[in-house]
């Protein structure tokens, strides 16, 4: 769904086409924003009725907060991360390894890099992979896209691994660069120009399992008798890992972002002024979007302040204050609850569980994401789920599972009791190759046919 835009009228018009042509001459963001700040705040406080203001300051917003180049956010496997190979389908009865375990009888592991926006040109030649038993020509890219484009947020390939027998408790290391050539390019044209380099480490372990046994045929319950909390020491590390040290900041790269902090925390103040003074819906969804921007800026840079009770009480009023765009505050009430659950190691470890049904001896002890009965009408934040292979949105109020297709490592998967209305709302479905449990009962497929 669009997010709601209020009406622009011919006042946004001039001072939207006078900035444009300011940036095709080449103007300075730091300089000219905030001065376009204080001429809408003269039009807002003036008469907080007139639409025309609060487009052309949203619109201010995203110029401020947008980066123009790609940026890779997040892989899997994560940067440090030490990964545990077997060809058997289980690793023993260590259920904390599955967070950086990995099985597959066919010996080969997905590499799957997460950008910050859709691009093209993700090949041998612009990323390399330095990895003892594979070469970057020998890799081919693939684009997880629900429309069969090649330009893509999410790209996956497939490394191999040797016999298990000969290299196990062995160690390898793996190394991914890319940025050191500009074939890779965002949907608007802008280059990934920032060089990133990442490793990770992988080593094979035997296990004991029974050779015979074969995936399928068997049931996984869902009820909550066969979950338990997980459990970990402070040893054992975030089962989600953030790639943010990845981007090369120069001195110019942090000058910048300290312009954009400062501009949006004194749009924050102002806001927060006007809505002291009148109860204004408009004033109320500015006021949320600035501190989710801020937010995220701040956590790029290592700060973990968070503005997210606050948001989502927020969204909880406009709900009621203006009921005709609901679905609307719904959607990002959900989106904001994402980003709560997945913000800190202790947030995320609240909805991890072990599945315990011992009869369910195919999927052995995996840790279940459990993110049921929430009331989310959307889901996101899935650059931190890449590690996820077991996971709940059971008793939720999803018509969509857009971005979904990223999560590479799904193998089960609990749809039921949403609003889901047809066949091709479970389209994402399609691109998770390792799905092999599925549960969409008690959807809205089919309801509203003729």
């Amino acid at each position: 769904m669009k997010p709601y835009i209020p009406y622009c009228g011919d006042f946004c018009s001039v001072l939207l086409s006078n900035l444009l042509k300011k940036k095709s001459e080449g103007f300075q963001k730091e300089k000219v924003l905030p001065e376009e700040y204080e001429f809408v705040h003269q039009a807002l406080f003036t008469d907080p009725d007139d639409q025309s203001g609060w487009f052309y300051h949203l619109w201010l917003l995203d110029q401020t907060v947008k980066v123009d180049s790609p940026l890779l956010v997040s892989s899997w496997p994560a940067n440090g991360s030490d990964l545990v190979l077997s060809g058997d389908r289980h690793l023993g009865d260590s259920a904390s390894s599955l967070l950086t375990s990995f099985h597959s009888d066919s010996r080969t592991f997905p590499l799957i890099l997460y950008f910050n926006q859709a691009v093209h040109g993700v090949n041998s030649s612009t990323v390399t992979v330095d990895y003892e038993f594979n070469t970057s020509k020998d890799l081919i890219w693939e684009p997880i896209s629900i429309n069969n484009s090649q330009t893509a947020q999410v790209w996956v390939t497939k490394l191999s691994y040797p016999n298990v027998e000969l290299h196990a408790l062995k160690e390898y290391q793996v190394e991914v660069s890319l940025g050191h050539d500009w074939g890779i390019v965002s949907s608007s044209g802008f280059h990934y120009s920032h060089p990133s380099c990442y490793t990770f480490k992988v080593c094979q372990k035997l296990a004991e399992t029974d050779p015979t046994e074969e995936l399928g045929g068997e049931i996984i319950s869902w009820r909550d008798e066969n979950f338990c909390i997980y459990k970990t020491d402070s040893q054992e590390s975030s089962p989600s890992v953030s790639l943010d040290q990845l981007s090369i900041k120069s001195d110019n790269d942090l000058s910048a972002s300290e312009w954009r902090v400062a501009a949006i925390a004194n749009e924050i103040d102002h806001f927060r002024e006007l809505l002291s003074l009148i109860n204004c819906k408009i004033g109320k969804l500015t006021l949320a979007r600035l501190l989710m921007a801020h937010d995220g800026m701040m956590h790029s840079s290592g700060d973990k302040v968070a503005h997210f009770e606050e948001v989502l009480e927020l969204y909880s009023d406009l709900m009621k204050l203006d009921p005709s765009h609901i679905r609307y505050y719904k959607e990002e009430h959900s989106l904001v609850s994402m980003q709560q659950v997945t913000s800190s190691q202790e947030s995320l470890l609240r909805h991890c569980f072990h599945y315990e049904d011992l009869n369910c001896s195919h999927i052995g002890n995996p840790i279940c994401l459990r993110l049921n009965n929430l009331s989310l009408s959307r889901i996101g934040s899935f650059e931190k789920l890449l590690w996820v292979r077991m996971l709940d949105l059971s008793h939720n109020d999803l018509s969509s599972i857009e971005g979904l297709e990223a999560m590479q490592l799904l193998s089960c998967l609990n749809l039921s009791s949403n609003k889901l209305g047809s066949f091709t709302a479970l389209e994402p479905l399609r691109l998770l190759k390792s799905l092999r449990v599925l549960n969409i009962s008690y959807n809205e497929i089919g309801a509203h046919s003729n």
